[in-house]
C-alpha cells in the first residue's frame, strides 16, 4: 500500500511506537527525525554538536538543519512507494517547505500532559543499540538491561520532568497550530494516543485502511 504518512502530536504520545508497528505493516519505511538528530550526536558530526544543543534542552532543531536532513532521507530508494514520517514537520514553517510532498493523510494523537510526563519518565533506552523499553509497556526481561544487547538502559536527559515540561511548552507555542494547518486540508484524522499502545495502534490501522 503507497502510503506517504505523517504522525503528529506531543512528545511522548506514542508516535514512535506507532510509526514502527505501522511500517511493518504498510512495508513502507519509518522516517524519525529524533533517530537521525540522535545517530548525528553520537558520532559527533557538526550537525549533530548542534543539534545536541538544543535536544538536551527539550527545545527544537533549527528548521533549516532539519528540513534538508528530511528531504536528503526521502530522496532514498526506499521511500520512493511511501513512509511513516515521525517528529517532523513541528513547525508551520517546516510543513509548509515540503507542502510539495503531497501526503496522504496526518494522524493527530492526542494525550493530557499528566498521561505524557508519566509515560517519558518511564521510558527506558538502550545506551548501546538505541532500543526502547517502557516501565509499563514494554518491559526489559532483566531490569535495566536491553534484551536485544545486553546494553545499559538509561533514561535519556529529555525524558526527564524539567525537560519534559519545556517540550511540552515548546510543542504547544510551536506544533500545536499543525493541528488547524492540516485540518484546513482535509487531511488531518484525530486518533485518542491515551489508550493502551495496541487499541492506539488498532486505531490508527482502521484510519490507513
Amino acid at each position: 500500500m503507497a502510503k506517504k504518512i505523517i504522525l503528529l502530536g506531543p512528545p511522548g504520545v506514542g508516535k514512535g511506537t506507532v510509526a514502527d508497528k505501522l511500517t511493518k505493516k504498510l512495508n513502507l519505511p519509518h522516517i524519525a527525525t529524533g533517530d537521525m538528530l540522535r545517530d548525528n550526536t553520537e558520532k559527533k558530526t557538526p550537525l549533530g554538536i548542534k543539534a545536541k544543543s538544543f535536544m538536551d534542552k527539550g527545545l527544537l532543531v533549527p528548521d533549516e538543519v532539519v528540513i534538508e536532513m528530511v528531504r536528503q532521507r526521502l530522496k532514498q530508494d526506499d521511500c520512493k512507494d511511501g513512509f511513516v514520517l515521525d517528529g517532523f514537520p513541528r513547525t508551520i514553517n517546516q510543513a509548509e517547505k515540503i507542502d510539495d510532498l503531497n501526503f496522504d493523510e496526518v494522524i493527530n494523537l492526542q494525550a493530557t500532559d499528566d498521561i505524557i510526563i508519566k509515560r517519558l519518565n518511564n521510558r527506558r533506552v538502550c545506551s548501546k543499540c538505541g532500543s526502547i523499553f517502557h516501565l509499563d509497556y514494554i518491559k526489559p526481561k532483566q531490569e535495566g538491561i536491553c534484551d536485544k544487547c545486553n546494553g545499559k538502559l538509561i533514561q535519556r536527559e529529555d525524558d526527564k520532568d524539567e525537560a519534559i515540561k519545556e517540550r511540552l511548552k515548546v510543542y504547544r507555542s510551536l506544533t500545536e497550530p499543525l493541528i488547524s494547518y492540516f485540518k484546513n486540508k482535509g487531511i488531518l484524522v484525530e486518533v485518542d494516543g491515551s489508550k493502551t499502545p495496541k487499541e492506539v495502534f488498532e486505531s490508527v490501522v482502521r484510519v490507513v485502511s
